[in-house]
């Protein structure tokens, strides 16, 4: 039987049989080995009460007021609609800006110092995959149009050049910019080696118009099937007579971790067809035992001062969009109109890039038929 094909759209889920083209990798299991309640965030040590009076946290809990309301809020979800909920979130983000007094507790314990970005950029330089078989990391962004998947590419890639770039080209329209399968190494400071990741962005998931990429074609570029530079088309999934196609891939053409995107400031406009959507792309992702891990991009459009409250909910609306825990969930923000960087973006940037290259090394260990340790240099 070979598989039916349809593009991916919000408004219906997949229909899809058993694909025959290809051969399935072995089936192992989609939970990592290890717990990581906050990701990459749990490693990092606490600041001092200096550090925390003179670096603002950009998560803010409001004051008694907003806490009422967000309560009222948080007690509605499983009664009210979108609209309703979006109704009660806008008036809770009016309070909370006018709210006093604020107490500034995170709403994820961070340091925000250069120090902290300087130790991030210094163990992502060196991370090398523990299998000797690849040099690096190869990891699939997949997420809604609009999401900030070429935004976080050239976000990253801003942070290691030392001022805001755009590596990746972003568009500002409703349908995808990104048409084809296009991999960005990220590089080191000038003059420097590269690191051991590589991030690869595909054209957008739904849409208005037909975007291109169906199911069958995401599980190709998974398996290593898919040449570089490929443009999607529904009139023409991937099969073997595709131009570039590689038939008999190596570990290193394949995809080793998926990080979804997904946009903080519209989780409660999503379509709701975009759940089944995701599911069903997780149940076919895990079973090539690939680990998944999201991030959860403009939460600095939420709330000038985003509320702990706030954030926990799109955070857990977040997890339930996907049909993951919220550990393996991450916020980010993306350079778009600065011109210059910020170290507290960039170390959320850098956190979510530590937390990725934890679960593709998690495949690494599933597929690496000795463990001699991670290759740190």
């Amino acid at each position: 039987m070979y598989v039916t094909v349809f593009p991916i759209s919000f408004g219906s889920s997949f229909a899809f049989g058993t694909p025959k083209l290809l051969p399935s990798a072995p089936s192992t299991s989609a939970k990592p080995a290890i717990r990581m309640t906050t990701g990459a965030l749990s490693t990092l040590t606490d600041v001092s009460s200096i550090e925390r009076s003179e670096n603002k946290p950009l998560f803010t809990f409001p004051g008694k007021l907003v806490r009422k309301s967000l309560n009222i809020v948080s007690r509605g979800v499983s009664s009210v609609s979108n609209a309703q909920y979006s109704l009660l979130l806008n008036l809770t983000l009016k309070l909370s800006s006018a709210a006093q007094p604020k107490l500034e507790s995170q709403w994820r314990d961070m340091e925000w110092t250069e120090e902290q970005k300087t130790s991030l950029m210094k163990t992502i330089s060196s991370y090398r995959p523990i299998c000797h078989e690849v040099t690096q990391a190869r990891v699939l962004l997949l997420g809604p149009v609009g999401s900030g998947k070429s935004s976080f590419v050239s976000s990253v890639q801003s942070v290691f050049n030392g001022r805001v770039t755009n590596r990746a080209m972003v568009g500002s329209s409703l349908t995808s910019f990104t048409k084809k399968l296009q991999s960005f190494h990220i590089h080191c400071q000038k003059g420097e080696d590269p690191t051991g990741l590589v991030l690869c962005d595909i054209v957008g998931l739904g849409g208005g118009e037909m975007t291109g990429l169906t199911l069958y074609d995401i599980l190709s570029v998974i398996k290593g099937h898919v040449p570089e530079g490929h443009k999607f088309s529904p009139d023409q999934p991937v099969r073997s007579e595709t131009v570039g196609y590689v038939k008999k891939p190596s570990l290193k053409d394949k995809i080793h971790c998926v990080a979804f995107v997904v946009d903080g400031s519209k989780i409660l406009t999503y379509p709701k067809g975009l759940s089944t959507t995701f599911q069903q792309l997780r149940e076919h992702i895990s079973e090539l035992g690939v680990h998944q891990v999201a991030l959860l991009t403009h939460v600095d459009q939420i709330c000038p001062e985003t509320a702990k409250d706030v954030i926990l909910t799109i955070h857990h609306k977040a997890g339930a969009l996907l049909g993951m825990s919220t550990s393996y969930i991450v916020p980010v923000k993306n350079y778009s109109s600065e011109l210059d960087l910020d170290a507290s973006t960039d170390v959320l940037l850098l956190s979510a890039v530590d937390h990725i290259l934890q679960y593709a090394e998690l495949y690494f260990q599933d597929n690496t038929p000795q463990h001699t340790g991670p290759k740190i240099v």
